[in-house]
């Protein structure tokens, strides 16, 4: 299992995020697209409908973000 995390600097979520990821023992890449080579634009090309910050991958599929990703894991 391998997930993708797009964050920002300064989201608490997208720390939770990464921390339940870490709990989980999943490996993750980070996108921070506040720093570093990743843009809001490749952001919105991935999930078009994103509002919010994080937005989680885990096996290239889209799991939303924090709330979307305890679900996740309260499910399997």
């Amino acid at each position: 299992m391998r997930a993708t995390v797009w964050s920002k600097d300064q989201c608490p979520y997208c720390v939770m995020a990464k921390d339940l990821l870490r709990t989980q023992g999943i490996e993750y890449e980070e996108r921070n697209i506040s720093q570093g080579a990743w843009t809001k634009e490749q952001l919105m090309e991935a999930v078009p409908h994103a509002r919010t910050l994080p937005q989680v991958f885990i096996d290239q599929q889209l799991i939303g973000g924090y709330d979307q990703l305890k679900k996740y894991f309260q499910k399997n």
